[in-house]
């Protein structure tokens, strides 16, 4: 890539790299939380139905087995008093005095394209970041950045509806960043002054929604570049590519978030749509492609036509449907989730291939063949980008947009909110 050389008067920062005209999405987006840590792999997974069996199976052993089985931590163990999570009904009482009733397994993302289930019980997690489930709600969105290389060719970034773990496919940690600091969709996750300078610059004739701060995050999903100190963004200083960059940020945001908040479900042409031709069996060991027949083969199992770019899909350097299938194949067997055998919990509730496995296997064959399609406009996009000009650190820092305030990088309080704290004593947040 040349280095990046802006016409005079034209607004934009004369550069000497090319990536000294991008913005870090630390800057755009202040506030980012840690991954999730949950100490034990037990109380996450694909099935909520072995999670339910787990809990109960620990909520009635004896103190020995239950110290056993639970596999203690510095942080956590069935002695720990702590707060419950925000919004979550699990008791505060120390586990092995009174466990209480099983809490409801609630939906998370692990890495960018997993959907699974945690049980969300603060005295089982070691950091399960109390700060997100603050703010997550109906309104909310989360981006999460993957850690990938530059050359990688996939998104910098994915977004979501759901809580994430904040890993990426190949395991490493990505900061997570909440649109909103607030809930109900209040006080938003950017830079103070971002949209006013935005809306000046490039708000002539365009939409009224083209300012939102759904659209920096669309903008921010089309057109990040990850970097080894994570993502960068290019903010342009034209109107019409950045209104062709937040409709295909759109779309990504569509496709990641599988029709949440009201949006339509993808779904691939009539005659493209992944059917199962032979049953899958209840436990399956074995994942191929038949490219020839466009076929994806599950032990005796068949689904087609899929798309050898789903097959093909990477992140970070990791097949995402072989790891999607790994994980759920270890349990459908009773095994560890890198299919090691299991001990303890891990191994309690295996119940073979639910059905359900079936359908959200079909919908990321979608997913993953419709995000591929998008490949060519963000190829597009980013020589129109490395054209120039664009609005870099230098303008945004005339302007007053940067630095951002310290404040601007710590959660927002919650004033009024109460919480259940450790044995069942409540704290004014």
């Amino acid at each position: 890539m040349a280095a990046r050389r802006t016409a005079a008067g034209s607004g934009g920062d004369t550069e000497s790299s090319p990536f000294d005209a991008f913005v870090p999405l630390n800057e755009l987006m202040p506030w980012s939380v840690r991954p999730l840590r949950t100490g034990r792999a037990w109380v996450s997974g694909p099935d909520p139905v072995a999670l339910r069996a787990r809990w109960e199976r620990l909520a009635g052993a004896d103190a020995a087995e239950q110290e056993r089985l639970f596999a203690p931590t510095r942080s956590r163990t069935p002695h720990t008093s702590v707060a419950a999570l925000p919004g979550q009904s699990a008791g505060t009482a120390r586990f092995a005095r009174d466990p209480g009733p099983c809490p409801d397994p609630v939906r998370i993302l692990h890495g960018p394209y997993d959907e699974q289930w945690l049980l969300p019980d603060h005295r089982l997690i070691d950091a399960a970041r109390p700060e997100l489930w603050r703010v997550a709600d109906g309104q909310q969105l989360f981006a999460v950045e993957h850690g990938s290389a530059p050359e990688d060719a996939g998104p910098a970034l994915s977004v979501t509806a759901l809580l994430p773990d904040g890993y990426s496919p190949a395991g490493r940690p990505g900061r997570i960043r909440p649109l909103h600091r607030r809930p109900g969709g209040m006080e938003p996750n950017l830079a103070p002054g971002l949209l006013d300078l935005l809306r000046g610059r490039l708000g002539s004739g365009a939409e009224p929604d083209a300012f939102t701060p759904e659209a920096v995050l669309a903008w921010v999903l089309a057109a990040a570049r990850p970097f080894a100190t994570g993502a960068l963004v290019p903010l342009p200083a034209d109107a019409e590519l950045w209104s062709r960059g937040v409709a295909l940020g759109r779309e990504l945001l569509r496709l990641q978030s599988r029709g949440a908040r009201g949006g339509e479900r993808p779904r691939l042409p009539g005659g493209r749509r992944p059917y199962v031709r032979a049953a899958l069996p209840a436990r399956p060991t074995g994942l191929s492609y038949d490219a020839g027949e466009e076929a994806l083969i599950v032990s005796d199992g068949r689904i087609s036509p899929v798309p050898a770019e789903a097959w093909e899909f990477t992140v970070g350097g990791v097949r995402v449907l072989e790891l999607w299938f790994g994980r759920r194949a270890a349990a459908a067997a009773g095994r560890g989730p890198d299919g090691t055998a299991a001990d303890g919990l891990d191994a309690v509730g295996a119940r073979g291939w639910p059905r359900e496995w079936t359908s959200e296997l079909l919908e990321l064959i979608t997913v993953l063949a419709l995000l591929d399609g998008t490949a060519g406009p963000r190829k597009e996009l980013t020589a129109s980008l490395e054209a120039g000009p664009l609005i870099g650190p230098a303008e945004l820092r005339a302007s007053g947009v940067l630095p951002v305030p310290p404040s601007a990088r710590r959660p927002a309080s919650v004033l009024g909110h109460l919480e259940e704290g450790p044995e069942g004593q409540f704290a004014l947040l």
